[in-house]
């Protein structure tokens, strides 16, 4: 077999408004991964940057695909223009034709003309990228005792599949402050509101006086799991648990807390899930972080 064989295939590119490969990118998805991305039908679609690379058969299976997007960060204190790649996979039947290969020279030929100067991703395999020039950044939560909740704010719960609560969600997500300086999206809303459909433990909840949206978990004897705060500006922690009534004792906070008014202990985030960047000179932090889990993409 050659080391690029497409016998078979067509190539696409920009084909999320197709119904049809539309529902090919998430059966290859679902199949691959075990990940239903079609609930963002209903939470605004997919993010309107997206730009697909896919390998299709004359049945419309979609073989391989690698989609690629905007998503500018915060790192060190400076916006980031960056895309990033997501969405990639091969079926079993097509792996070794070189496709995969072949995608991934396309989205970054893409992103280079797009003047992203910045790409990132994430993956189980960075052996895979590091060719490309991808490094990997080493991410850190943080944990600690929890303060004293302060203050007297309300909240209520949040229903993305709620049209209002949607539209509130939308809104937020549109004038977010990044939520920490040293590393944090600044914008991402369609990752945010599909991660919110992946885990069922995973509570939103609306901070009334603060127009915050937070992302959070609780997890056995009191401990607090913080993982996004999306706000025009960034409430204390102290004021978060007051307005969700909860008793911790403990809190993890999966982002740096650089914004909360509170600091814990930087802990390694573990897990083989690698975070990768491409075009920076200097793959380095000032201080431990990780993106929030609510920005995975």
């Amino acid at each position: 077999m050659s080391a690029f064989d497409t016998t078979g295939l067509t190539f696409r590119q920009d084909y999320f408004n197709d119904p049809t490969a539309w529902a090919a990118l998430v059966s290859l998805l679902d199949d691959t991964f075990g990940i239903d991305i079609d609930p963002l039908r209903e939470l605004g679609g997919a993010d309107p940057t997206s730009m697909p690379f896919g390998w299709f058969t004359e049945e419309g299976v979609l073989a391989a695909n690698l989609s690629a997007f905007a998503m500018p960060f915060v790192f060190n204190g400076r916006l980031i223009n960056a895309a990033a790649l997501q969405s990639g996979a091969v079926r079993p039947p097509w792996r070794g034709r070189g496709l995969y290969r072949d995608v991934t020279r396309k989205a970054l030929a893409w992103c280079e003309a797009q003047s992203f100067g910045v790409v990132i991703l994430y993956t189980d395999k960075p052996g895979l990228y590091e060719p490309y020039g991808f490094r990997s950044l080493p991410l850190h939560k943080y944990i600690g005792a929890a303060p004293v909740p302060v203050g007297s704010a309300t909240s209520r719960p949040l229903q993305p599949r709620d049209a209002n609560d949607l539209a509130l969600l939308q809104d937020l997500l549109a004038s977010r402050t990044p939520v920490s300086q040293t590393l944090a999206v600044a914008s991402s809303p369609a990752m945010f509101l599909i991660n919110t459909q992946f885990d069922p433990n995973i509570r939103l909840s609306y901070l009334e006086e603060s127009k915050a949206a937070i992302a959070w978990k609780m997890a056995a004897s009191g401990h607090f799991i913080l993982l996004d705060v999306v706000a025009p500006e960034i409430p204390s922690l102290a004021a978060i648990l007051a307005g969700l009534r909860v008793e911790a004792r403990s809190v993890e906070t999966l982002f740096r807390p650089d914004r909360l008014g509170w600091s814990g202990e930087a802990v390694p985030y573990g897990g083989e899930t690698r975070l990768m960047l491409r075009g920076m000179e200097e793959v380095r932090l000032d201080h431990p972080a990780m993106l929030s889990p609510m920005a995975d993409f």
